[in-house]
């Protein structure tokens, strides 16, 4: 049964009172804790990770004072994702593995433009510690910067 996207609770605590959103590609996946048994290559689409607004806190300062990532502490069994399983069992056909190349280029594009313009008025410390946690999540994954 496809169940679809959800929003669900905090990465690091588990609090279901959520806060802040951020959108990874799916290549991070391996990053979080207790990745092990998932596919990755079998995610259709962005992987979302939560945060209560505590934890929020800490995660902006770790990532804009510190300069550290957050992944490595946030529950995958928190993360929101869709599965190229479920779109089959929905439809009831065979898909091809997704290919991540467009998501990830918008991505990595997105997250460039964010950093190299951090005084922009539409730019938000939200913006800025998504961009940064998706160029770490990038780097730390050996993705070369053309794909």
């Amino acid at each position: 049964m496809y169940t679809g996207k959800t929003e669900t609770a905090c990465c690091l605590c588990g609090n279901p009172d959520i806060e802040t959103r951020i959108d990874l590609p799916p290549r991070a996946v391996p990053l979080l804790k207790h990745s092990e048994a998932i596919a990755w290559r079998d995610i259709v689409g962005e992987v979302s990770i939560y945060f209560c607004e505590s934890d929020w806190e800490t995660v902006r300062d770790l990532v804009l004072e510190t300069g550290m990532s957050p992944l490595s502490r946030c529950n995958v069994a928190h993360a929101s994702f869709d599965l190229r399983e479920d779109f089959e069992a929905l439809l009831n056909d065979i898909r091809d593995e997704p290919d991540h190349s467009d998501l990830e280029r918008e991505m990595r594009e997105s997250a460039t433009k964010t950093l190299s313009n951090p005084e922009d008025p539409y730019v938000d410390e939200r913006d800025l510690v998504e961009a940064r946690v998706v160029t770490w999540a990038f780097d730390d994954t050996l993705v070369e910067s053309e794909t």
